[in-house]
């Protein structure tokens, strides 16, 4: 797994795949102005540095962004930061994006992207200081984890909610299985698929 974060190990393990995660070292790189395109490019790059070390593995990458106003939102650098980006979603909707990138080393790559559109209810000053003071916003894309005590915040979601916790399974899902990783078919087959996996 091109990936360190808790979050996305989480659900790997929620739909039982067997994998090591590896820190694919270095920040988030692209630029491009199309988040669809730098979330692919990024994490195209991520599956790229693992694999350079791991040539057998079948790996994937994967990067999130809040996009909001043609603005994109990473993880906030400080408090004060955390707090403008919540003020700034407070009673809007606002786009997740994910890229996916699967490497295969026999069968080459595949790199996809998920959307989501995110409605977050008008928040008070004090919830948003309260949020903050607890520290949950500050590793967050968007500052704020909809799989925590942010999801008090999010009054729906249209399109894949696991993309915006940051890995769309059932993107992914589909992308292993257009480079033949069937993870439903023969066990075997599949057990050896998943001692190789590095995500």
């Amino acid at each position: 797994m091109a990936s360190s974060s808790p979050r996305r190990i989480g659900l790997l393990r929620q739909i039982g795949l067997e994998f090591t995660a590896v820190d694919p070292g270095g920040d988030e790189s692209s630029v491009h102005p199309d988040p669809r395109k730098m979330v692919m490019e990024n994490a195209l790059a991520k599956a790229r540095n693992v694999a350079a070390s791991h040539r057998d593995a079948l790996v994937i990458g994967a990067d999130t962004v809040v996009f909001i106003d043609g603005v994109v939102l990473g993880k906030p650098g400080s408090k004060e930061e955390a707090v403008e980006m919540l003020r700034r979603l407070s009673g809007n909707v606002h786009k997740v994006f994910t890229g996916l990138a699967v490497i295969h080393p026999s069968k080459g790559s595949v790199v996809r992207y998920e959307e989501s559109l995110v409605h977050i209810r008008t928040l008070s000053e004090a919830e948003i200081s309260r949020y903050v003071e607890g520290g949950e916003p500050l590793d967050k894309a968007g500052a704020y984890a909809i799989q925590g005590q942010g999801a008090v915040f999010v009054d729906r979601v249209v399109g894949c909610f696991h993309n915006v916790i940051g890995l769309p399974l059932s993107l992914l899902w589909s992308m292993l299985m257009e480079v033949g990783v069937d993870l439903l078919g023969d066990p075997i087959n599949n057990r050896q698929s998943n001692l190789n996996s590095h995500i």
